[in-house]
């Protein structure tokens, strides 16, 4: 059955990494491996809320790839328009630990970042309202 409570509960903490997000624009005070481990915190804890609400079982990951394979093996709409967010799989740990994994000239997009993050939580609370 599904599980709205705690896809509620995995909404509200992605909405708080999704407002970290917004208070790191244009603030150079944080490095873009904290700025895309937030992104993919919020990313994340969205899926997670998404296959809740599918009655679907997950497992203790980071991994948005495998949590995205799960969405597309039970034919959740709309799940291609997310596939390109499986390269912030990185930051949850990699980016924070390892020096140097990221270009030093590649930067992120911070905006456009925003926006791919709120897309897809939108999406998911709007799924939420639905039941």
């Amino acid at each position: 059955m599904p599980d709205p409570r705690y896809a509620d509960a995995l909404l509200v903490m992605a909405r708080k990494d999704f407002d970290a997000l917004r208070g790191m624009v244009g603030n150079d005070l944080f490095a873009d491996e904290i700025f895309g481990f937030h992104a993919q915190q919020a990313i994340e804890k969205s899926l997670k809320a998404w296959l809740s609400l599918l009655d679907i079982e997950f497992p203790f990951t980071h991994d948005i790839s495998r949590l995205l394979a799960l969405l597309e093996d039970v034919g959740a709409d709309g799940v291609t328009a997310y596939l390109h967010l499986v390269e912030f799989t990185m930051f949850a740990v990699q980016a924070r630990y390892e020096a140097g994994l990221m270009d030093d000239e590649q930067v992120l997009d911070r905006p456009t970042v925003i926006t791919q993050v709120q897309a897809l939580l939108s999406a998911v609370e709007s799924l939420e309202t639905k039941d």
